[in-house]
């Protein structure tokens, strides 16, 4: 099997990723970072998503495993302690794999227009006073909004920002995205419905930019500052992200590990 290992940049990740190397060059795995099939991230979920972003055009070839250094991994089944485990498993075990949706993202600027994809999210934000934006769903105006910001985020990522901004957490078996608003202005003029709202697959929503305004665009780890940005299209990808489990991990034991802090023992 071909792979590669993109970790963190910190001292233990890069210890990590140096054993790992030796130890699977006793099981014929062959070290081939433009050609992987497999792609382990070491470090946090962060690096998960620098990964994931530099293997988007091969997506059907590859499959992602993660191990964490730090306090908390939500993409990562593997702890540090637990590399030796791994690569018995990797070894000597086929893995199952699991894939989850994607977003697929369109920016419209003034003389260009750029896809995107994301694991985990989409952010818009404006830089030096709030964000106004026209929202629009499958092409029909759905509200206007003046806030602090707006998060389109995938199932997977409903855990991280949207989260925090009263997003509701979605399993990753549903295909869909959902779009949560950060800050929200309401008045006579402004009027958005508050809540969060999930968007089933084959519907799309964009927002639309309606005033001179410098944005900051953030895609998972990435982040775009610009003035010409005229809208943005988010809609379900029809691609998805895969990967290897040689152990279960159910999501929601993801959810209850990662934000009620203890884990359940028969």
């Amino acid at each position: 099997m071909n792979y590669t290992v993109i970790d963190r940049g910190d001292q233990l990740s890069k210890q990590l990723a140096e054993q790992f190397h030796q130890l699977v060059a006793n099981i014929g795995f062959s070290h081939q970072p433009d050609n992987p099939d497999l792609v382990l991230s070491i470090g946090g979920d962060g690096t998960l998503l620098q990964a994931f972003q530099s293997y988007t055009d091969r997506l059907e070839q590859v499959a992602f495993i993660g191990v964490h250094t730090g306090h908390l991994g939500f993409y990562a089944d593997w702890k540090a302690d637990e590399l030796e485990k791994l690569v018995e498993f990797m070894a000597n075990a086929q893995p199952t794999y699991v894939r989850y949706p994607l977003l697929d993202i369109e920016v419209q600027q003034a003389k260009k227009t750029t896809s995107y994809l994301a694991l985990n999210e989409l952010t818009l934000k404006g830089v030096d006073q709030t964000l106004v934006a026209q929202i629009n769903i499958n092409d029909e105006l759905f509200e206007m909004f003046r806030g602090d910001g707006i998060v389109i985020s995938t199932p997977s990522g409903s855990t991280a920002y949207n989260k925090s901004v009263g997003g509701a957490i979605v399993h990753p078996s549903f295909e869909a995205l959902q779009l949560a608003e950060i800050a929200s202005i309401n008045n006579r003029v402004f009027r958005t419905l508050g809540s969060s709202t999930l968007l089933p697959k084959h519907h799309h929503c964009d927002i639309i930019s309606r005033k001179e305004q410098r944005l900051q665009l953030s895609i998972d780890h990435m982040a775009i500052t610009d003035e010409d940005i005229v809208s943005i299209r988010c809609s379900v990808s029809d691609q998805k992200v895969k990967f290897a489990r040689y152990r279960p991990f159910p999501f929601w034991d993801r959810v209850r590990e990662a934000f009620l802090g203890y884990e359940y023992n028969e």
